[in-house]
């Protein structure tokens, strides 16, 4: 049986569950898809040991509700997965979106209708649905690269991706545990297992900047004191350059070198991101500058590592990348776990992980580490993986798996030329995970597409779809601004590098939150200009 619909949203994380409470505002036959068998997107999926926010918790909310906002109180300023989780259940509670999606189902081709204008979507348990609109809010980092070494299905013990990571969770007490990647996700999981088990072997591949975190605990007083601040976070925080409650505020020229090691110093202890995104703008742009900021890292970090050798696997080395073009991760403790006799650092950069095999992970040169456990944390199809995944399938055949392997092309990063009435968010081109807030972004791409499939309706068409034009602008303005950062000269997982045959292109949008939305605001004010609506064949027909 096939269900019809005005809207389809794909996910029920942050995105996802605002996107279906909006477009149920607006009355629309609206229904949701999810994979998981709950809401809650990144914080259902990401369970692993030691996950937690590094976005502040008051920042990391919804912001179109006041009293759904003071309503809940965080413990901490950085809380972990379960607290994360029981708020995105709150949410869905108090807005009883859960009897509008259908969870445990996962999006498996979506197929355009050119007569109807209307989009065929199928799942994995055997649903049709025909919609007119279909909404992608599958998130920036959900897909994850769970095959990626030889063997890995020959492994005696348990292997785990941290994307994937079991609900019951793995018992690691007296185990010999080895975790693959040390990004902010696998950071975290370093820094929490430790602890427990009986050995932990690391295996290091780009050694990383990182910022110590300060997670203070709320109380009655601190919570008043973030609540009382809510039109000022609801004022600003969409308009600065990251979505972040603080900005840029220094200019590089036109401080001291004394001010400016001031500004480190200050910025570092803050305990958050601030360093990186509200110390000096220059690091993005200038080589001088951001050397400078990078040897201060650097700095900071040897001091509390102390053994050269460990310094040599963990520390970047000039050359290497600049601090800041990688995403920074915030970290409790972390470098002081290599100091403890129970912990190794495996560098393989030089010497790389050649397969699984049944006893652990054999490197190129032949040595073996026996292990009863790996984790891995080693990364995401970023940005477009989780809609390539799908079958997607627009005009005349044309499918997004094949024109992003291609070229990763978007107009706003919300709509595709040649996808009509395909809606994204946290896609390829629009500002996302590397350099925002997400609740900040994602709840302004959400209420442009809001806006957007209003303004639709309201002019009788049935269909919108970016001009080839237009989409050309934007690659062209995204392209142009992000081309004068040392981000796009990086290999990371901004740029598409961590995918083999992956275009490069620098995945999110680097002009600023800010910039951006007066962009998304202008196009709508102007009649949403470079996107042409249009009536379906059936329709006129009908008139």
């Amino acid at each position: 049986m096939t269900r019809k619909l005005d809207a389809l949203v794909i996910g029920a994380g942050v995105a996802g569950l605002y996107q279906l409470h909006q477009l149920r505002q607006e009355g629309l036959d609206v229904h949701g898809v999810e994979a998981g068998t709950d809401v809650g997107g990144t914080w259902y999926w990401n369970r692993y040991p030691g996950a937690k926010f590094d976005s502040e918790s008051y920042i990391y909310q919804y912001l179109f509700d006041e009293k759904l906002y003071k309503d809940w109180t965080w413990s901490e300023r950085f809380p972990g997965q379960p607290e994360i989780e029981r708020w995105m259940h709150y949410v869905a509670d108090r807005l009883d979106l859960r009897k509008d999606f259908t969870f445990g189902a996962k999006v498996t081709s979506a197929r355009w209708n050119e007569d109807t204008g209307r989009w065929i979507v199928k799942t994995d348990t055997g649903e049709t649905f025909d919609t007119r609109f279909l909404i992608g809010c599958t998130g920036m980092l959900s897909a994850p690269l769970t095959d990626r070494f030889p063997g890995q299905d020959t492994f005696k013990g348990t292997i785990v991706h941290t994307g994937r990571y079991p609900k019951e969770g793995i018992d690691l007490e007296g185990k010999r545990v080895g975790v693959i990647g040390i990004g902010a996700t696998g950071i975290q999981v370093i820094q929490t297992i430790a602890p427990v088990v009986d050995s932990l072997t690391v295996f290091v591949r780009t050694p990383q900047y990182v910022l110590p975190m300060k997670n203070p605990k709320y109380g009655p007083a601190e919570a008043a004191a973030y609540k009382a601040r809510w039109d000022e976070l609801k004022t600003n925080l969409p308009v600065t350059f990251t979505g972040f409650e603080y900005d840029f505020e220094h200019a590089w020229a036109d401080c001291t070198p004394e001010q400016r090691r001031k500004i480190l110093e200050d910025t570092h202890a803050d305990g958050s991101l601030k360093l990186w995104l509200a110390s000096f703008g220059e690091m993005f742009f200038d080589e001088e500058v951001s050397e400078e900021i990078s040897a201060f890292v650097r700095e900071k970090m040897a001091a509390r590592l102390k053994d050269p050798e460990l310094i040599d696997i963990l520390v970047p080395k000039p050359g290497d990348y600049g601090f800041g073009t990688h995403r920074v991760p915030l970290e409790t403790n972390y470098l002081e776990v290599y100091r403890q006799e129970h912990v190794t650092a495996v560098p393989v950069r030089n010497n790389p992980i050649a397969a699984i095999v049944p006893e652990g992970v054999k490197l190129a040169d032949g040595t073996v580490y026996e292990l009863d456990v790996i984790i891995m944390a080693v990364g995401f199809d970023a940005g477009s993986g989780a809609l390539t995944r799908i079958d997607i399938t627009g005009r005349d055949g044309m499918t997004l798996r094949d024109e992003w392997s291609k070229d990763i092309r978007t107009t706003l990063g919300i709509q595709k030329h040649g996808f009509p009435n395909l809606f994204m968010t946290g896609a390829p081109l629009a500002p996302s995970a590397a350099l925002c807030n997400m609740t900040t972004c994602l709840q302004q791409q959400t209420e442009w597409i809001t806006d957007c499939i209003k303004a639709v309706r309201a002019a009788g068409a049935t269909v919108i779809e970016p001009t080839a034009e237009a989409e050309d602008a934007w690659v062209a303005h995204h392209d142009e601004t992000a081309n004068a950062t040392l981000i796009s000269k990086t290999d990371s997982w901004y740029t598409g590098s961590n995918v083999a045959g992956k275009p490069r292109r620098v995945l999110s949008y680097t002009g600023g939150v800010g910039t951006y939305r007066k962009k998304c605001e202008e196009i709508a004010k102007n009649g949403y200009e470079g996107f042409a609506m249009s009536k379906t064949p059936e329709v006129e027909a009908a008139e």
